[in-house]
């Protein structure tokens, strides 16, 4: 396996307006993400855990150190390239999904086609493609009132693949979900992971967690522990999961 993201004496400081008072949200982290993994990044409330992820998600820079996305070291751009690396090479999961309510699920699939500018007949067949992925074949012309929890979040994912990124970054991706919903959700990683995928996600719940091949906890901006679930197999997890659901 190859390193897809590697960061290396990350730190982040925030400066209080007004006031002359820092506050050190990472602490010279060290992380390496490989590819085909699926890791959770666990933490108390101001632990740094969203302060990592924002950074490997290219939505805020570090004060320093480095980052390097696929062979880019990327820690150092201005706000349109990193804008533009958003919408190539990373792809977002919600817990409260952002789709917009007006558009279907086809329409919601298009959207980040849309702005790299893929012509329409080549969005609209790369969005079926996805919706049949996510198991919403029978549902691209539903909007998202329209659909239950758990198909809004397979719509969120979908959405979040269409651009074939290097990661996939999920922020508590069951919070908004029964369990077992959460399960399938989770079953559905398990096939991405399966098939190559590279997913980073956010998560309190220490359930969810260790259902993850990897768990990097962080504590007061440092990592506290950085450990691997050597029984992780992820065709085996989704197979019990689909038997489960089917009684």
């Amino acid at each position: 396996m190859r390193a897809v993201a590697s960061v290396r004496g990350l730190s982040k400081i925030y400066r209080k307006p007004g006031a002359n008072v820092e506050v050190a949200a990472l602490r010279n982290i060290d992380l390496d993400i490989m590819e085909g993994e699926f890791t959770a990044i666990m933490g108390a409330s101001g632990s740094g855990k969203s302060t990592l992820m924002n950074i490997i998600g290219c939505l805020d820079q570090p004060t320093t150190g480095s980052y390097v996305l696929g062979d880019d070291d990327i820690s150092q751009l201005d706000d349109d390239k990193l804008s533009e690396i958003r919408s190539q090479r990373i792809g977002f999961v919600f817990q409260n999904f952002n789709l917009i309510q007006q558009l279907t699920v086809l329409e919601n699939l298009e959207v980040p086609m849309f702005y790299l500018g893929i012509p329409p007949h080549e969005r609209r067949a790369r969005a079926i493609a996805m919706a049949e992925k996510v198991g919403l074949a029978e549902r691209g012309d539903h909007r998202p009132m329209q659909l239950s929890g758990g198909q809004q979040q397979r719509v969120c994912i979908a959405r979040s693949l269409v651009n074939e990124p290097l990661i996939l970054l999920a922020d508590e991706p069951t919070g908004a979900l029964d369990s077992k919903t959460g399960q399938q959700i989770l079953a559905l990683f398990d096939e991405l992971v399966a098939s190559g995928k590279t997913i980073i996600m956010v998560t309190h719940d220490p359930t969810v967690a260790h259902r993850c091949q990897r768990v990097v906890r962080l504590h007061d901006g440092k990592i506290h522990s950085d450990e691997r679930n050597p029984n992780y197999n992820p065709k085996a997890y989704a197979a019990q999961l689909a038997s489960a659901a089917a009684h």
